[in-house]
């Protein structure tokens, strides 16, 4: 019998997590996932959010966002129907690599864009052995 390394390799990753949130997302919420050498690109689509009306905080390797849609209600006119939702309420788990504190974002015509940087990778570093 001989001793060997295992490394399950069926464990998700910080990436896939983050993938997986996306994808549970509402059908009426549409979000884009990018990756760069230096950051991830989050992009939300919030018809109707703004800064004022958005909230975004990070926390526990977690991004936390919070959406309000404004809305006017043109004079004269009610709602008979209405598929788009007025709150957002979101947790993204973030990648291992990372910086959810040093994040930034814009909106712009209810698109959100989130900007999270990544670590940059270690260097290799060698382990002394000693004998014992």
């Amino acid at each position: 019998m001989t001793a060997g390394f295992f490394a399950p390799a069926s464990l998700p990753s910080g990436m896939s997590a983050l993938r997986e949130a996306l994808r549970e997302l509402p059908e009426t919420v549409f979000a884009d996932l990018l990756e760069g050498e230096e950051a991830y690109l989050v992009v939300i689509d919030l018809p109707g959010a703004t800064g004022t009306s958005t909230e975004i905080t990070a926390e526990d390797r977690r991004i936390r966002i919070e959406a309000r849609r404004e809305k006017e209600m043109p004079s004269g006119f009610t709602y008979l129907h209405e598929d788009r939702s007025l709150f957002l309420d979101l947790e993204l788990p973030l990648p291992p690599d990372a910086i959810g504190e040093d994040a930034r974002a814009t909106i712009d015509r209810g698109v959100l864009e989130l900007r999270v940087p990544r670590r940059p990778p270690t260097e290799e570093t060698s382990i002394p052995i000693e004998d014992a």
